[in-house]
């Protein structure tokens, strides 16, 4: 990247002569006006979703504009109603955990939490943990953040990068970064982590891609294109495409993953190709095509995005998908076949599907499922790669409605009294000391192993306002605030209902504050959707039957 140094992960940048986040921008910012959170098209449609249950006059819907008080946010200003007292708690526990670089604000830490005697890396800034920290500010009216986290972490791409003696790619994003403060020589250094102090040292795959996805945001919250357009955020992109979408000996369109490279940043038996990076993948691949300039590097990344997209939603919508009709096929599958002919292309064995699937799924419902490999079906619900399917459109219309139905029809399961379970069912036993190699925090109905996570609440709500589904969202709204702030913002909750705080959980969670946070003002403001959702994309004609191969 030009003008950045290449240096080790461990370095620092302090000697830099007094570092300003705006050099990186090589044209002056343009004063556009603020536009819409979506476009006329997406209005038309999300309105004609949420007229059916009463949330009308969407055409005076703008995104929030100007710049709040220290106190105030802009979100309760706007409404003739008195905003729910959380609201205005959660506003200060989140700009408590602002992280400063020079006196410019970089980001927040993951955690707050100052009861607890191991800090671990909870006070570091998380690429994936600040996300929606960085809605809640553009929705906010404050984008001057979530452009100074942007062009950091764009600068910290550029390091060197090793784990060893191995060099990891150059478009690797960051895990996370620590700011260190020095009172006496008063200097600011910088110290990221790509996965070489991570738990298992695996690179964090997903945090490329929710950089361009927040890059897209923060265009489409602003009007701004001036910092997308920059030769760096270009360039920045460029590298992250060219590490998901160079070839090898892959015969799938999805993205080969380790175990632990997501949010599930544990050993829990997503090794292969998680629907989580499957999902991410899918939504950054088409954040990207609509940010990159379409010069000549750039309309080739363009033409290498839409053939990967084409493969990527036939073989998603086709091969993930379950519902009750398809779990009757794959039950009733033939094993051993060979030829392109077969219907059983990746040789699942019926005998693996597990028993509670069976109870699990509805008539009416469905979701796209934790794995497909070969011989292989990881069967278990992942609320993240769910929720951004919908979000991406990566899931058809009536692939949405399905994951919608499922989510109401099991209610106790994947809400229970506190939203939302990150993975369903829970592993234990021989089962959990296989998959997990006994780990002590993932023990069953906790942490990433069948745990409540209220950061999700975000993605759900904007997943329920997408599908016209409001109504969803404030139930899940209504239960997260009878808990949350009594219960001090804790990162995760335990149990089969998500009844008890989590045994490891940090109080004062970052993204459990902002998660609400954003929730609340996208239910608020329907609009503000516009900035997480993309529409369904006309040329990716939905996948109705696999193909003609897959019909007995």
């Amino acid at each position: 990247m030009e003008g950045l140094r290449n240096v080790s992960s461990h370095c620092s940048i302090s000697d830099m002569d007094d570092y300003d986040l705006s050099r990186l921008l090589d044209k002056p910012r343009l004063n556009i006006k603020r536009e819409r959170s979506f476009d006329e098209r997406s209005l038309s449609e999300l309105s004609i979703g949420l007229a059916r249950a009463g949330l009308d006059n969407l055409d005076s819907s703008y995104s929030p504009g100007g710049r709040s008080g220290f106190d105030t946010p802009v979100s309760s200003t706007r409404n003739s109603f008195e905003p729910h007292p959380m609201v205005a708690e959660a506003w200060d526990a989140l700009r408590r955990s602002l992280v400063f670089f020079r006196n410019q604000p970089v980001g927040t830490i993951a955690a707050y939490d100052h009861a607890s005697e191991e800090v671990l890396n909870y006070d570091q800034v998380f690429v994936r943990d600040f996300v929606p920290s960085a809605l809640a500010f553009l929705m906010n009216g404050e984008p001057e953040i979530v452009k100074n986290f942007l062009l950091k972490t764009l600068q910290l791409q550029g390091w060197e990068k090793r784990i060893d003696r191995f060099k990891l790619g150059e478009g690797a994003m960051p895990a996370s970064f620590k700011v260190l403060h020095d009172p006496i020589r008063k200097t600011d250094t910088i110290h990221a982590d790509f996965g070489e102090s991570a738990i298992g040292r695996v690179a964090p795959v997903d945090s490329g891609f929710w950089w361009i996805i927040l890059l897209r945001a923060y265009t489409k919250s602003t009007g701004d294109l001036s910092l997308a357009e920059t030769t760096d955020c270009q360039k920045g992109i460029k590298l992250i495409l060219t590490l998901c979408l160079s070839e090898g000996f892959d015969t799938f369109p999805t993205l080969l993953c380790a175990d632990g490279c997501s949010m599930i940043d544990r050993r829990m038996g997503i090794y292969g190709y998680p629907i989580e990076i499957q999902a991410l993948f899918f939504m950054a691949l088409r954040c990207a095509c609509a940010l990159l300039k379409p010069d000549t590097e750039g309309k080739e990344f363009i033409d290498r995005i839409s053939k990967r997209l084409h493969a990527l939603s036939y073989h998603m919508r086709g091969y993930f998908w379950l519902d009750f009709q398809q779990l009757n096929d794959i039950y009733r599958y033939k094993t051993e076949e060979y030829s392109h002919t077969a219907v059983n292309k990746f040789n699942v064995i019926p005998d693996s599907i597990p028993d509670w699937v069976f109870d699990f799924m509805p008539t009416r419902g469905g979701y796209f499922i934790g794995n497909v490999s070969p011989a292989r079906m990881d069967f278990r619900w992942f609320a993240l790669g769910n929720c951004i399917a919908i979000l991406s459109s990566l899931a058809t219309p009536e692939q949405s409605i399905a994951i919608m139905d499922l989510i109401e029809a099991r209610w106790e399961e994947l809400v229970g009294e506190m939203p939302l379970k990150i993975v369903y069912p829970a592993i234990d036993s021989h089962e959990w000391r296989i998959v997990t190699g006994c780990d002590p925090k993932n023990t069953r109905w906790s942490y990433h192993n069948g745990g409540s996570w209220p950061v999700l609440l975000w993605m759900l709500t904007a997943a329920c306002i997408k599908t016209g589904r409001p109504q969803i969202a404030r139930k899940t709204i209504e239960l997260a605030e009878s808990r949350l702030l009594k219960d001090s913002w804790p990162e995760y909750y335990d149990g089969k209902l998500g009844r008890y705080i989590g045994k490891q959980a940090r109080k004062y969670q970052t993204w459990s504050i902002s998660g609400y946070l954003v929730a609340k003002m996208m239910l608020e403001d329907p609009s503000h959707l516009g900035m997480i959702s993309l529409e369904e994309d006309k040329q990716m004609k939905p996948v109705i039957r696999r193909s003609s191969s897959w019909t007995c």
